[in-house]
């Protein structure tokens, strides 16, 4: 496996990862408003990388 596609599935599993976080962070009652925007940023931000190595 090249580092490139190593360093995809990295990235994947890591914004696979945010997405079940911020799905379990929602469900929660008191959910935190700064928290969740957070993670979603963290999550856009691997979006972006992801889509820069896939091009």
């Amino acid at each position: 496996m090249s580092s490139v596609s190593a360093r995809l599935e990295a990235l994947k599993s890591r914004h696979t990862a945010l997405s079940n976080k911020i799905e379990l962070e929602q469900g929660r009652p008191g959910a935190s408003d700064w928290y969740l925007r957070a993670l979603k940023r963290q999550r856009l931000f691997l979006k972006e990388q992801i889509e820069g190595i896939a091009e």
